[in-house]
């Protein structure tokens, strides 16, 4: 089944986040390896040079490294994991309080309804 990308940016952009939200994730725990490029580019519906691209992109991050005989490993530093997942997760919590300014909430208003929201998830 194809990843779920829009035109909207980069695709190989896109691929980089994907990954590395499955890495911070644990889907791919460190140390682990990765699947081969051409797996990875028929996995989401993609050219194998846009793939390849996303993978260098990741090597230049430090958070996957190639292995000549092993092929590309995730990174086994886990402060560097964490760093990444903190990273992604602020740039979420910033697009969130950015819409609900947009929207009309208050800081104290948003924070008052995302805590009601997660109370009512659990």
């Amino acid at each position: 089944m194809a990843w779920e990308l829009n035109n909207d940016r980069p695709i190989y952009s896109q691929i980089v986040e994907k990954i590395q939200i499955q890495i911070v994730s644990g889907y791919y725990p460190s140390g682990s390896k990765l699947p081969s490029v051409r797996e990875l580019a028929a996995e989401a519906g993609v050219n194998p040079n846009t793939m390849q691209k996303a993978f260098m992109e990741l090597e230049r991050s430090g958070l996957i490294t190639t292995m000549r005989t092993s092929g590309r490993i995730v990174t086994e530093d886990e402060s560097m994991i964490r760093e990444v997942k903190e990273t992604i997760a602020k740039m979420e919590i910033e697009q969130f309080f950015k819409k609900m300014r947009e929207i009309g909430f208050s800081q104290e208003e948003t924070l008052d309804l995302a805590k009601n929201v997660y109370k009512e998830e659990k």
